[in-house]
């Protein structure tokens, strides 16, 4: 069963933050907390540092790193997702290894092959699309470089495209593997699905959503994208892999190595997994809270950092930066003792 505890409950994308573990005291969570802002090789989703919150607990590293433009209500998921990791530690594993994607900013063209000699081995190339101030030739030409070098590719449009501009584009870029989250919204999704050959998936369409189903009921995808981090755990994935029906993809969140740790670990704990997941965006980082995930061989294996383990120093944030995220920390927790998780450390 995944590792699952039987006793974890049901979850759905606006629940899912109180799975897991009970809350701890956020005044101990803090007590270990380092904040890193970790450089990048290249621009990818608009940033070039990296910035995070990683703590320690009785079973080994948690983070907590929404995106800057997160409301609380929407990280308070990416905080249970951390204590999940820091008091729980990872569910069982059903495989020794994990099939990882190599990944393509909204790079020139010409730089893509030096991009993707960083995944040695890759047989699963996914390419960003749909930048803005990017038009679709940059976009087809990124991709036919892509594909001179890895002919599996993939491409992610993070919901930018109109329902017109993603059946255009599609049918320009021409056979992919699959298409991820082409429009913002479920019914945008299954006008395109309906429209092109290419199979659809969904990413933001089952992380952000209220009803994470609706995109079965609307028969709006082929592949699901799952990313721990904003779905509130490792067992929360595995509840959901469950519950949706479709292969799915376990993918980052553009995570440190200790948050990257949870994703290889959900990965490896489905009982089913038949695509490359989003697990080697470490590679974009010029430095990590720890060695980082670097695929071998196409693969990365899974490796826990325990309590025990001394992370690296070397990208902390500066001081008010670190103020900015123990702020929000406790804003957070105050959101998931508000939605009823007890602090105490019970395992559930």
């Amino acid at each position: 069963m995944n590792g699952r505890d039987k006793n974890d409950g049901d979850m759905t994308a606006t629940d899912a933050a109180t799975s897991g573990p009970r809350l701890p005291p956020v005044d101990e969570i803090l007590e270990t907390a380092r904040v890193v802002a970790l450089p990048m090789r290249t621009r990818f989703r608009g940033i070039t540092r990296r910035e995070a919150l990683i703590f320690r607990g009785p079973a080994g590293w948690g983070e907590f790193g929404p995106f800057v433009e997160y409301d609380d209500e929407e990280s308070a998921a990416w905080l249970a997702a951390g204590i999940e990791a820091a008091y729980l530690g990872p569910p069982a594993a059903q495989r020794d290894s994990v099939p990882v994607n190599a990944t393509v900013p909204a790079v020139a063209a010409d730089q893509v092959a030096d991009i993707l000699a960083r995944y040695p081995g890759a047989t699963t190339a996914k390419v960003k699309v749909a930048e803005p101030g990017q038009s679709l030739s940059d976009d087809v030409d990124r991709v036919a470089a892509a594909r001179a070098v890895i002919p599996r590719v993939r491409i992610d449009a993070n919901g930018k495209w109109s329902v017109a501009q993603a059946i255009s584009s599609i049918r320009a870029i021409g056979d992919v593997e699959y298409a991820e989250q082409p429009c913002a919204t479920v019914d945008e999704l299954a006008q395109v699905r309906r429209a092109v050959d290419v199979p659809i998936a969904a990413d933001e369409s089952i992380r952000k959503a209220a009803d994470p189903m609706r995109v079965v009921a609307a028969d709006a995808a082929d592949v699901a994208v799952l990313k721990v981090a904003p779905l509130g755990g490792m067992r929360a994935v595995l509840r959901l892999a469950d519950e949706i029906g479709l292969p799915v993809v376990v993918s980052s969140a553009l995570d440190t190595a200790a948050g990257m740790a949870a994703g290889v670990a959900a990965a490896a704990a489905l009982d089913r997994l038949d695509l490359a997941c989003g697990l080697g965006t470490g590679s974009l980082f010029t430095v990590d809270v720890a060695e980082p995930f670097l695929p071998e061989h196409g693969v990365v294996a899974p490796r826990w950092f325990g309590p025990d383990v001394e992370l690296l120093s070397g990208a902390d944030a500066d001081p008010e930066r670190v103020a900015w995220w123990h702020d929000r920390v406790r804003r957070c927790h105050e959101v998931l003792r508000r939605r009823g998780v007890e602090p105490d450390f019970a395992k559930p």
